[in-house]
């Protein structure tokens, strides 16, 4: 094992021990939030990216400087990863937001559609029972006019049956007067003749 070796052995352990507490305290952090527990490492692996350069730069170490630059792309990869994750995150929020946005609006408008037919549907149940009672008033009426010019017709008939009768009865009174007077008259010529012969026959018997 060449010094340079042990060299960087003796750095990775330091850096190992530098990120100890640290690696604690961004594990302690809560979890719900990811993207707060992703930047926290992110920042630690740049920390140690940069304590590598620094010290390989130091040590003129190129193994150590290029493992720098390695672990360096690695947390801007990470970084960009959890970049792009987070926009995924925040891209899917608001296509959800918008969604849910959506379907409250469509559950509106079905509600508000639901009331507007249900609105219409009553008017055209008021217009049908008031066109209902306005046609049975109307055939009312009309029966009420029915009945009442065949009451009149029959009162008329009536009254001319009546008219008829009484003609009748006139007429058949007349005949009897007419009788009467012709019965009276000849009965009065009996008597009258009765009384001549009986006169006549007195004065003979003078």
């Amino acid at each position: 094992m060449s010094l340079r070796t042990i060299t960087r052995s003796t750095v990775g352990g330091y850096v190992k021990l530098l990120r100890l507490p640290l690696d604690a305290a961004v594990s302690l952090r809560p979890r719900n939030n990811g993207n707060e527990h992703a930047r926290g490492t992110i920042a630690l692996d740049r920390l140690e990216a940069r304590v590598r350069g620094v010290a390989g730069r130091t040590l003129r170490d190129e193994e150590l400087i290029r493992d720098a630059a390695r672990r360096q792309a690695a947390a801007d990869e990470r970084e960009e990863a959890a970049r792009l994750r987070a926009e995924a995150s925040r891209r899917t929020s608001l296509a959800e937001e918008r969604l849910s946005k959506r379907e409250s609006e469509a559950e509106q408008h079905r509600r508000r559609a639901s009331q507007r037919a249900a609105g219409r549907k009553q008017q055209a149940d008021k217009r049908r029972t008031g066109e209902s009672r306005r046609i049975a008033g109307v055939e009312a009426r009309r029966r009420r006019a029915t009945e009442n010019a065949a009451a009149q017709k029959e009162a008329v008939i009536e009254d001319r049956s009546k008219r008829a009768r009484l003609q009748q009865l006139d007429r058949e009174a007349d005949a009897l007067a007419r009788k009467e007077d012709a019965l009276t008259a000849k009965s009065e010529s009996q008597r009258l003749r009765q009384a001549a012969t009986k006169a006549k026959a007195a004065r003979k018997r003078a």
